[in-house]
C-alpha cells in the first residue's frame, strides 16, 4: 500500500501579504477501555448490583420493574423499597452509573494550520480539522465516543500592536471555568505588566461570557478570573510563590455565584524528577498528586478525600509515539498508543 505524508507545505504570495504558509501535522491513536465515565451514558452494573431476573414493585406506576431497566434518578429510590414490604426477591440494593462497557478505541485526525502576515505587521492565522474514529479523553477517564469524519474550521484570529482578536464559533474555553458554556470570540492584551482577556457570547447564552487579568512581580503571579453565571458573577483570584528553582506555593479564593466561597492552599515540589502536590480547602477537600520522571518515562498517582485515586504511566517510544495507561478507583482503565506525524 503506497502512503504519501506531506509534512508542510510553504506558500508564498503577494499583494499586500508579506508570507503565509501551511502546515499539516497528523495524529492517531489506538488501544482498549473498560469502564470510562458519561460521555457514552451506557449503564455499568458493580458488584453491588442485583442480579439479572430480580426484580421490584414500582409505587407511581403499579407495575414490577427490574433494577437494571431503572433510570439513576429511580435508583435513589430503590434502596428504600428494598427495605420495604414492595420487595421482590430482590437481595441487595442495587447502583448504576453511566461507565462504558468494554471496548476497543481507534482514532486519525489531519489537522491544517495556516499562518501569515500583511506588510503593515499584522500576523493572522486560521486551522482546520478533519478527525474520525472512537475517542477517549485519558486525562478524565471519559470515553469521548465517535467523531463525525468531517472537517472542521477552527479559530481564525488576528495580532498585532492592538493585541490579539480570535473567533471561533462556540470554541473558546470560558476563562474562568473550562466547563461552562464556550463563546464565540475573545480578545487579549497587554496593559503595561498585565495581561487582559475577554471571551464574549454572541448569543448571551448564560456562562459564557468571561474574563481574565494576570499580573508577574517578584516571584509572585496574581490571576483574576470571573464569568457571567446563571445567578450572578463567579469570580477566583489566585496567587503563585515560587519559593525557590523547587517549591512553590499556591493560595486561592473562589467565589461561584450564589454560594459560599471555597479558600484552596497548594503547595508543589520538584526535585531529581519527583514531584509532589499538596491541597486542603475550607470546604473540607484535598489532594496529594505524586509524579516520577526519568528517561522518557512519566508514573502519578493522586488520591483526594473521597479515597478516590488514579494512577497513569506514560512511555515515549520514538518517533512520534507514546504508550500510556492508566486506572482508578471506578474499575475504570484504559491502555493505548498514540502516534504524532
Amino acid at each position: 500500500m503506497k502512503k504519501l505524508l506531506i509534512a508542510t507545505t510553504a506558500l508564498v504570495a503577494t499583494a499586500g501579504m508579506a508570507s503565509a504558509d501551511i502546515t499539516i501535522t497528523g495524529h492517531a491513536a489506538a488501544g482498549i477501555y473498560s469502564g470510562l465515565s458519561n460521555k457514552d451514558a451506557k449503564a455499568k452494573t458493580t458488584a453491588a448490583t442485583a442480579s439479572k431476573g430480580l426484580v421490584y414493585l414500582d409505587n407511581e406506576s403499579n407495575t414490577v420493574k427490574s433494577p437494571a431497566a431503572t433510570t439513576t434518578v429511580q435508583m435513589s429510590a430503590l434502596d428504600t423499597l428494598i427495605a420495604g414490604s414492595d420487595a421482590v426477591a430482590v437481595v441487595s440494593a442495587a447502583t448504576v452509573g453511566t461507565y462504558s462497557a468494554d471496548g476497543v478505541y481507534s482514532n486519525a485526525g489531519v489537522d491544517f494550520t495556516m499562518t501569515g502576515a500583511t506588510d503593515n505587521g499584522i500576523s493572522f492565522s486560521a486551522s482546520v480539522n478533519i478527525d474520525a474514529g472512537t475517542e477517549i479523553d485519558a486525562g478524565d477517564f471519559e470515553l469521548d465516543g465517535a467523531d463525525g469524519g468531517t472537517a472542521g474550521l477552527g479559530s481564525v484570529s488576528m495580532t498585532g500592536s492592538f493585541g490579539s482578536l480570535t473567533f471561533d464559533d462556540n470554541g473558546i474555553d470560558n476563562l474562568y471555568n473550562g466547563d461552562y458554556t464556550a463563546a464565540d470570540v475573545s480578545y487579549s492584551t497587554t496593559v503595561g505588566a498585565i495581561s487582559l482577556s475577554v471571551a464574549h457570547d454572541t448569543a448571551g447564552v448564560a456562562q459564557a461570557n468571561s474574563m481574565s487579568a494576570a499580573y508577574s512581580a517578584s516571584g509572585m503571579a496574581f490571576t483574576l478570573a470571573a464569568s457571567e453565571d446563571t445567578n450572578g458573577t463567579s469570580a477566583s483570584l489566585s496567587v503563585a510563590y515560587a519559593l525557590n528553582d523547587t517549591v512553590s506555593v499556591t493560595g486561592k479564593t473562589d467565589q461561584v455565584a450564589d454560594a459560599e466561597s471555597v479558600q484552596t492552599i497548594t503547595a508543589k515540589t520538584t526535585l531529581n524528577g519527583v514531584s509532589v502536590a499538596l491541597s486542603s480547602a475550607n470546604n473540607s477537600t484535598w489532594d496529594v498528586d505524586l509524579g516520577y520522571t526519568a528517561g522518557g518515562y512519566a508514573l502519578t498517582y493522586g488520591v483526594d478525600e473521597t479515597d478516590g485515586w488514579t494512577a497513569t504511566a506514560t512511555s515515549a517510544l520514538g518517533g512520534g509515539a507514546t504508550f500510556a495507561a492508566g486506572v482508578d478507583s471506578n474499575d475504570s482503565m484504559y491502555a493505548g498508543v498514540s502516534f504524532a506525524f
